[in-house]
Formats: structure tokens, sequence, C-alpha cells
């Protein structure tokens, strides 16, 4: 499989990480839109929300789980989470992924 973030969560490509465990990974992202911008992975490839299901679902409580901490850790005071799924919906990686941004007070237009 030729997927970047694949090759990020399994060390194959060097990124500037803010958080990894066994089960995912955060680092922060090279086209920042915010001035915190991390995202966060699933080590185990989906391609996008579309493909969650019964099996592989647990991941994304997971990540949810573990935003906080990454946001304590970036001492975050106020944050926004986004996921864009497939093309039409913004996604340019197609590796499940969640943004998180932060470090200013975000408008109700930004995502």
């Amino acid at each position: 499989m030729d997927c970047i973030f694949c090759k990020i969560a399994n060390g194959e490509i060097p990124t500037n990480k803010v958080y990894e465990d066994d089960k995912i990974i955060a680092f922060n992202d090279l086209e920042p839109k915010a001035p915190v911008h991390v995202l966060i992975i699933p080590k185990e490839h989906i391609c996008c929300a579309d493909e969650l299901n019964e099996e592989n679902s647990a991941i994304v409580g997971y990540i949810f789980s573990k935003i906080p901490v990454i946001a304590k850790e970036l001492s975050l005071d106020g944050y926004r989470v986004v996921n864009n799924c497939k093309e039409n919906g913004g996604q340019t990686v197609f590796h499940l992924h969640f943004h998180l941004l932060g470090g200013t007070k975000l408008s109700g237009d930004f995502a």
C-alpha cells in the first residue's frame, strides 16, 4: 500500500510527533490552518469514515478519548476537531484522520 499516513504510522517517514501509542499517532500538519493543527490517525489503515463498521469503529472512540490528553499537552484552551470524508468532503489523504485545531479563537466558519 502506498499510503503516506501508513508510512508515517510505521515509522518509514519521519514526522513531528506530538503523541503516539500502540493504536494511534498524532503529528503536526505540514499545512496548518490554525496556530495548532495536529492530525490524529489510527495506525490501522481505514480509508475514511465511510469504511467504519462494527469491527473497526472502536478506534474512533479511542481517538476521541485521547484528544483531551493531546489538547492538554498542547495547552489548548478550546479546540475544534474536524474529519473530512472522501474527495467531495475535502479529504486529500485517504487514511482516516482527524484535525485538531486550536491555539486561537476559531471563527464560526472555520472548518
